[in-house]
């Protein structure tokens, strides 16, 4: 068992955002599904109340924990995309299954957790700082999903 994992809290959906989420990016699995051994106030003895998943390689536990809680932006799984295909791509699925767009690289999946898809440019460009870093980001804020194209145009000025 992992001794570190991020909980993530789900109204009777973690199992179905785990399945999504291994479904859509490399080097993550569903593994463990874990039933309530008795009633809970959100859920019934039998019912899946934590699923172990993996996204990306980071170990993660969807725990059905009722309405009480919902995600916000405030925590966002970043996903560094080599090129303009990688990103559509993640962010097609995303948004494509009932997701959300949002600014900047930020969209929301059907569970309403954000995600930051973020080309590897636009981040290289922000540690450089100085003027390719404004260029980029100045570009950067016009944008919902990233262009990698306009990026790359706005880093040679």
């Amino acid at each position: 068992m992992t001794k570190n994992r991020i909980c993530l809290w789900y109204d009777k959906q973690a199992e179905e955002a785990a399945r999504f989420y291994a479904e859509t990016f490399p080097d993550s699995a569903v593994g463990k599904i874990i039933r309530a051994p008795g009633d809970f106030p959100d859920g019934h003895q039998g019912d899946v109340l934590v699923v172990e998943f993996t996204v990306l390689g980071i170990h993660c536990m969807g725990l059905n924990g009722g309405p009480q809680f919902r995600h916000t932006e405030a925590f966002s799984f970043q996903i560094s995309t080599d090129n303009q295909e990688e990103t559509d791509r993640y962010w097609n699925a995303i948004v494509g299954n009932g997701g959300q767009e949002s600014e900047c690289g930020w969209c929301k999946d059907k569970w309403g957790l954000s995600w930051q898809i973020t080309p590897r440019v636009l981040m290289d460009a922000m540690r450089e700082g100085g003027t390719t870093a404004k260029r980029a980001f100045d570009a950067m804020m016009t944008m919902r999903k990233i262009d990698v194209a306009k990026i790359e145009a706005a880093i040679r000025g």
